[in-house]
């Protein structure tokens, strides 16, 4: 099985660094898609344990991220709610062309060998 995504876009707001009661950091990202002839689209990513630089990451800084598509369930005002996010493996700066592909190249070799697990 294979839960992969990659997403490039450009940040609706600042990223936002929370400590949550594990000790672990995570960070959160609004990243708005645009597709041409296509209305924008805005993914949350969830970040765990980012470098220290991600934190500085500001509206319309464009990123690549790889990871996974993850449901979360929480309580909040007394009742069962769910968001869907991404959870990024890797983030990286679009302007880092070399590290992107990098990224991109990775999942795509893990895509094709969950293809090739299928048979066929």
């Amino acid at each position: 099985m294979i839960n992969a995504v990659a997403i490039e876009g450009r940040l609706a707001r600042p990223a936002e660094l929370r400590v949550l009661p594990s000790g672990t950091t995570a960070l959160g990202l609004e990243l708005t898609v645009r597709r041409e002839g296509a209305p924008a689209e805005t993914v949350p990513v969830s970040w765990l344990d980012p470098p220290a630089w991600a934190a500085a990451l500001d509206v319309d800084d464009g990123v690549v991220v790889v990871g996974r598509v993850r449901r979360r369930f929480f309580r909040a005002g007394g009742a069962t709610q769910s968001r869907t996010e991404v959870v990024a493996d890797v983030v990286v700066r679009s302007s880092a062309t070399r590290r992107a592909r990098s990224a991109l190249a990775a999942l795509s070799a893990r895509i094709e060998a969950a293809a090739a697990e299928l048979g066929g």
